[in-house]
């Protein structure tokens, strides 16, 4: 029996009981066996659950996990070598590691509707690695979103696999709106004839045309690739369109919006499954880690709750609001807007650069980074971008009203704000949020 025939074995799970709840890190102690063994590592812990308490984090790649999610990693599979697949180990004592895995597999297809998913890749890097060892050989050519316009490093990069092992040839947006131009698309494909088309991006604020997409790699022949770490969460709530019957491959992420462990996900045809299973183990990692395999479990349970679906939204709507008050602020979001958690913003009008503006944040608590822009003329190290992600302030209850005002907030710093102020103003929205925020 093969992977994928044995994940259609397990019955579909139920719904998550109740809604995600939210940890408060400003309540977080180590524990009593820590503290004896480790202060230096226990202070260290404690440090980081203050600083989290005291500002509001805006870093599109990051969420917090919920109080569940963060249990199940602490569980008794957290020290479990299960190398290999379910009923296929290469160590003994893995029956409860196998039912975990085909109920974390189970409830990943059914929460994707996907012929096949793989649990195991241990973050969106290594899902991208697997993706390629499944569908390409070296020196193959690949079609991607150019980094420059807010491609993946696992998309071209030189200082990464894709970039030294694979011809990636990259397309961008048009100028004059910022939206992928999908004649450069198509004009690339026809002429370079690539084996495979990465669709994907960590900063474009957008929904894609993955039709659009597909029919572009079926007139060259290509695989589709459909890269959603950024907006796996989203998917899942049905809040933006899914690539999943359309791409061959889709490579996702199970922390940022999904608000669970962090690590990777592979979704497939069912086709292309014994291929994606063979690339993730043994050729491109060992034996999985368990413990984050069950917490995916639980995230993708709480997935399907009506309360994600209502975090999913706030999320959104708090990036639009954030996004129109930025451009009050003389600040240029990146396509006039965004239809997700994302704003990519160019701060240049406001006389900073994405560095300095990263900086000023950061001092008065808000969480952002620094992004390079399309067209940009500012060195990578400054760059003249912003980029930021609602998804943390969500899962803290805040919504557009709160967001609206952060962006204010963000513009006043950018032009000369006093620092300490805005920080007084954010400690308050945190703690004014943790008391409302989901339990």
């Amino acid at each position: 029996m093969t992977l994928a025939d044995a994940a259609h074995a397990v019955p579909q799970p139920h719904a998550g009981q109740g809604p995600p709840a939210v940890r408060q890190d400003s309540a977080w102690e180590p524990s009593a066996a820590l503290r004896a063994a480790d202060p230096e590592v226990a202070d260290l812990l404690s440090a980081e659950a203050e600083r989290r308490a005291g500002g509001l984090q805006l870093l599109a790649g990051e969420n917090r996990a919920t109080e569940a999610v963060l249990a199940a990693l602490a569980g008794p599979l957290v020290d479990k070598y299960a190398e290999g697949y379910p009923g296929r180990r290469h160590h003994t004592g893995c029956a409860v590691a196998d039912a975990t895995e085909l109920l974390a597999i189970s409830r990943a297809r059914a929460l994707f509707a996907a012929d096949h998913a793989n649990v195991q890749p241990r973050s969106g890097t290594s899902a991208m690695l697997a993706a390629f060892a499944a569908l390409l050989r070296p020196g193959d050519s690949v079609l991607a979103m150019s980094l420059e316009h807010g491609g993946h490093l696992s998309c071209g990069s030189r200082a990464n696999f894709s970039g030294r092992w694979f011809d990636v040839i990259g397309y961008g947006v048009r100028e004059q709106d910022g939206r992928i131009d999908l004649d450069q698309v198509r004009d690339l494909a026809k002429l370079h004839r690539p084996k495979a088309i990465i669709a994907g991006s960590i900063s474009y604020p957008r929904q894609l045309d993955w039709a659009a997409f597909r029919e572009i790699a079926d007139e060259v022949d290509a695989y589709l690739v459909a890269s959603v770490a950024q907006i796996t969460g989203l998917v899942a709530a049905g809040v933006a369109p899914s690539p999943v019957p359309l791409a061959d491959v889709v490579v996702a992420a199970t922390h940022k919006l999904l608000r669970g462990p962090r690590g990777g996900l592979l979704l497939c045809t069912a086709e292309l499954a014994d291929r994606v299973d063979r690339a993730v183990f043994p050729f491109t990692q060992g034996g999985a880690a368990m413990n984050e395999v069950a917490a995916k479990a639980v995230a993708f349970a709480q997935a399907v709750t009506p309360e994600f679906g209502a975090y999913i939204r706030r999320a959104v709507d708090g990036a639009r609001a954030l996004s129109a008050a930025l451009a009050r602020t003389g600040a240029r979001p990146l396509t006039g807007g965004t239809d997700t958690h994302l704003v990519t913003a160019d701060v240049s009008p406001l006389g900073v650069t994405g560095a300095q503006a990263e900086r000023r944040c950061a001092a008065a608590g808000l969480m952002l980074g620094k992004c390079a822009v399309p067209f940009d003329p500012a060195p990578a190290a400054e760059t003249s971008g912003i980029r930021l992600g609602t998804g943390g302030a969500a899962a803290l209850g805040l919504g557009p009203v709160e967001l609206a005002e952060v962006g204010t907030l963000i513009g006043d710093l950018l032009t000369g704000g006093a620092p300490a102020a805005a920080a007084a103003r954010v400690r308050e929205l945190v703690g004014a949020a943790g008391v409302k925020a989901d339990r």
